[in-house]
């Protein structure tokens, strides 16, 4: 089950569509997903989670959290900032839609074994990004 979850409105249509596209990602990507809540904030809210959980004193577009454990179906959490998406897509010269649904898949990306910490790991992930937004948005036209 995918569920989104609202702390500061947003905009996301399609949300059905959305959720399958996800579920297809884990099944590609062979993760078993049990539940997944994705949950759109503000930076305040992300900060603090930031800072209690994983004791980083900055701002994000998105934080992730697995609560299942390893060798079980997924259980997770994805928390994305709202402003830092609309900040990212300014920045990127992109539209918020484009940079919130690449948020999302990095996500789900994450779940799936994905790092962003090396320059090799952050060109692999920025390829699937890009290969699953291409994919979604063909199918949403």
């Amino acid at each position: 089950m995918i569920q989104f979850h609202y702390q500061t409105p947003t905009t996301l249509s399609g949300r059905n569509t959305l959720r399958g596209f996800i579920a297809v990602i884990f099944k590609k990507e062979r993760l078993p997903l049990k539940n997944l809540n994705i949950v759109f904030c503000d930076d305040d809210y992300l900060l603090n989670l930031n800072r209690q959980y994983l004791k980083h004193d900055f701002y994000t577009d998105i934080l992730s959290f697995p609560l299942s454990r390893p060798g079980e179906p997924l259980i997770a959490e994805i928390y994305i900032s709202i402003q830092r998406v609309r900040e990212n897509a300014k920045t990127l010269k992109t539209s918020f839609k484009e940079e919130l649904h690449r948020v999302i898949f990095h996500g789900t990306l994450h779940f799936c074994g994905y790092k962003d910490k090396s320059q090799s790991d952050i060109k692999l992930i920025r390829k699937k990004e890009d290969k699953y937004l291409k994919v979604y948005f063909k199918i949403k036209t």
